[in-house]
């Protein structure tokens, strides 16, 4: 592959304290040159070295590609109807996971993949270059599968979520879906994936189940991620940090004790903004989490039923609206806290060694992402070195 020189930056973010000023590294005038799939130099335009290609920024801002750690693409059919009743008054439940279930298990392979694609494609254009994403809408252990063998060809970041809910069919005896999930289901599911998952709440597992289900993920290498403390206080944050997972996702009600484990331990605290906008929920509190000294990852929650976006600058808008984030903070959560959450060293940042992922923006500063929320400001994206958008 050519090298690539993107000059003329106004503000860029490299999220490397080393090479630029604040948290996020900030450079001004700045220059980037990509080498096939890594980042060669960064610094100041003028100082640029000579490359085989050459692209004017015209006073754009540049970030790294957003890191999405925690989407449910892999489904079919909608909740529309849910979504109003939603607005009319009645709460978020989990068990309208069922509806989902359903029109999953009739799609063929190649209408899964199709719709994959679809908000994969979506995602890029909003500059997201790394996602994470979950099976759970199957159920049965053809259906994980497949969904797993999926979501592998268009990720590394695949996570078991065969505990999403009791599936329909055991509603009658929970611990029987428990036995299969750790047994049959597993098999067949852990060579298709690099995490497994649990929905610790209540109307799916419980914090015993959530045990039991991860510690079995765990024994066959897959490393833990949590949904946790999303709709009620529960075991679920430090479960997470008992067992060293990446992530506790949601995070939205969290005692005094649960942000002291997550400021304690290697566990992010990713926020899922875009759910309680569609839920009305209450938001969860990042300020809590930021000053206590927790690490703190945004992502989309992308799914047909909680959280039906596919966009990480409208999830960073909303942290800075209602979740007590800064401009700074919340790009950063987007970025390298979504690499945290995914344990890479590799996406999240521009320092040189790093993988050629990078978004140009409309607008002369990253602060413009939530000062112009709605606004489709992503004019560009390089991914693994190649031009995508």
């Amino acid at each position: 592959m050519p090298t690539t020189l993107i000059h003329n930056i106004t503000t860029l973010v490299t999220n490397d304290q080393s090479l630029g000023k604040g948290a996020l590294g900030l450079l001004q005038d700045a220059a980037v040159v990509l080498d096939g799939t890594r980042v060669a130099w960064v610094g100041p335009t003028a100082d640029a070295p000579a490359a085989d290609e050459a692209y004017d920024a015209e006073g754009r801002a540049a970030i790294p590609g957003f890191v999405d750690s925690h989407s449910h693409l892999l489904f079919a059919g909608d909740r529309t109807q849910e979504f109003n009743a939603r607005m009319e008054g009645r709460p978020y439940e989990a068990g309208g996971i069922r509806t989902t279930v359903a029109a999953t298990r009739a799609a063929t392979d190649e209408a899964l993949e199709a719709n994959l694609t679809r908000y994969l494609a979506e995602a890029l254009r909003q500059g997201t270059t790394t996602f994470e994403t979950k099976s759970g809408y199957g159920l049965t252990t053809e259906d994980e599968a497949r969904a797993l063998r999926v979501a592998g060809r268009h990720t590394d970041e695949v996570t078991f979520l065969g505990a999403h809910i009791v599936s329909p069919d055991y509603a009658d005896d929970p611990a029987a879906y428990v036995d299969l999930v750790t047994g049959e289901m597993l098999e067949a599911c852990a060579p298709h994936a690099r995490w497994i998952d649990v929905f610790c709440e209540k109307g799916a597992f419980d914090g015993d189940q959530a045990r039991t289900i991860l510690t079995a993920g765990k024994a066959k290498g897959l490393h833990p991620r949590v949904h946790a403390n999303q709709l009620g206080h529960g075991p679920g944050v430090q479960l997470a940090v008992e067992l060293d997972a990446a992530s506790a996702d949601h995070c939205t009600h969290l005692t005094d004790a649960d942000v002291d484990a997550l400021a304690h331990s290697e566990t992010v605290a990713t926020l899922l903004p875009g759910a309680e906008f569609s839920t009305r929920a209450q938001w969860p509190d990042a300020r809590r989490l930021l000053d206590a000294g927790a690490t703190v990852a945004l992502s989309t929650d992308c799914n047909p039923g909680s959280s039906f976006t596919s966009s990480m600058p409208f999830c960073v808008a909303l942290a800075v609206r209602d979740m007590g984030m800064t401009p700074d903070e919340a790009v950063w959560a987007a970025t390298a806290g979504g690499a945290a959450a995914l344990r890479r060293t590799d996406v999240g940042h521009l320092r040189p060694g790093a993988r050629a992922d990078l978004a140009l923006l409309d607008a002369p500063s990253h602060v413009h992402l939530a000062y112009r929320p709605g606004v489709p400001l992503v004019s560009a994206v390089w991914r693994e070195g190649t031009r995508a958008v």
